[in-house]
């Protein structure tokens, strides 16, 4: 069994490219787990689909066999050709790609080092495709280990101290540009996480926020949890032309602002879309500063420069998680073929047993007393070989080791 990941993250693509590979709701994410799950070699998959990131997480027999299904799979579904896809993609497998997901729980892969999203996208994540039956044992031990490890990281370091999220990035570089936010009109657009933190950020630094979704009672929710106002998504023409500051974070498959609902104001506006794909497609113009994922790099690298040796650190506990993993992993794998053992062991020293007490070899009232010898003689002669099998377990031998007791296991069977 090999573990596989293939990486499309902010690292290795533009936005356009994310955004054809994006999978915003679940009717989405249900036909590619289907998808990944019909290759005979994948058992397990998990599929991570955020503004930043498309990854495939999977379990597999084969890794080229998988791997190349993978590709053919978002090739088709993005259109964008096999060989470019190859090219940009970042593929991880075995000890790399656990490590590679242990660094996006812990948020060290994440545009924002530190940000405070992720572990909720990826617990979301993985919780769909566990309750579909998309995954099972082997993926759920890898992401409850990433998430072990994410806890110690954010225990031992101080790389999440203050914070942060794309969202709050984003606020910080709107303060930036307009020094003071009081008083000052923004529109939110979306119920999800994103548009909470937002709407926060927002109204802590003074602005008077609406909260806007196509489902409004889901609007209403958000806007009472968070203080802010409620508006009918019917008036998104008239708000985006009189509201000056903008978020939008919504799960549409097509944009929603387009040029047919922008109209000329004689004010400057500043429109963020944290959306993938995006929800605002317009023609340059009209006072608009319009600003996308990508376009807070800025600050996401003074945040990456702030917690360099957070990282570091973070890094290190990472790799030793990784290990760890690893080694219980192959004690996993060498307990049920020990039980196995002891199992045929007694079952054998029980026919044995039975053999001489029908033969009149010893005599039947001691019957009981010569099953319990048989057990406690194999018991003694396992003990000591089944303990160096254990502790063999975490050491490089181990994969030959599990296969040639496989192989006895299986051909002593019956």
């Amino acid at each position: 069994m090999h573990y596989l990941t293939i990486s499309f993250s902010h690292k290795n693509s533009t936005m356009e490219i994310r955004e054809k590979l994006s999978y915003p709701d679940d009717e989405d994410m249900h036909g590619c787990l289907q998808k990944l799950n019909s290759c005979g070699t994948i058992n397990e998959a998990l599929l991570i689909s955020t503004c930043n990131r498309m990854e495939v997480f999977c379990s597999c027999s084969d890794l080229v066999s998988a791997t190349q299904h993978i590709f053919t799979m978002l090739s088709e579904r993005s259109e964008i050709s096999i060989e470019e896809l190859e090219g940009r993609a970042d593929v991880f497998d075995d000890s790399s790609s656990i490590h590679h997901l242990f660094s996006v729980a812990a948020s060290l892969d994440s545009m924002v080092i530190g940000e405070t999203q992720i572990a909720g996208q990826l617990k979301d994540a993985f919780r769909f495709s566990y309750d579909n039956n998309y995954c099972s044992k082997k993926i759920a031990r890898a992401v409850k280990s990433a998430f072990k490890c994410a806890a110690k990281v954010r225990n031992v370091t101080d790389i999440s101290s203050k914070p942060v999220s794309m969202a709050s990035v984003a606020v910080a570089q709107l303060k930036s540009l307009l020094n003071d936010l009081t008083g000052k009109k923004a529109l939110v657009i979306g119920v999800g996480e994103m548009s909470e933190i937002t709407a926060k950020h927002l109204l802590a630094n003074g602005a008077d926020v609406y909260i806007m979704n196509r489902t409004k009672h889901k609007a209403d929710a958000l806007a009472q949890i968070t203080g802010a106002k409620s508006i009918e998504m019917t008036q998104l023409r008239s708000a985006i032309n009189e509201f000056e500051i903008l978020f939008t974070a919504t799960s549409a498959h097509d944009p929603i602002i387009t040029d047919a609902i922008i109209e000329p104001c004689d004010f400057d506006r500043y429109w963020f879309d944290l959306a993938l794909p995006r929800d605002i497609k317009y023609n340059k113009g009209e006072r608009i500063n319009l600003y996308v994922i990508d376009d807070l790099k800025s600050i996401v690298n003074e945040n990456m420069g702030l917690r360099e040796e957070s990282a570091r650190e973070a890094h290190s506990i990472i790799g030793r998680g990784v290990v760890e993993f690893f080694e219980s992993l192959s004690t996993l794998d060498i307990e049920p073929m020990i039980k196995q053992i002891y199992q045929k062991a007694y079952k054998d020293a029980k026919i044995e047993a039975t053999r001489v007490i029908e033969n009149g070899y010893i005599p039947r009232g001691y019957e009981e007393q010569v099953h319990k010898m048989a057990q406690q003689v194999l018991k003694r002669f396992l003990h000591d070989m089944t303990y160096k099998m254990r502790a063999e377990a975490s050491e490089e031998s181990n994969d030959t080791i599990t296969s040639a007791m496989r192989f006895m296991i299986e051909k002593n069977k019956g």
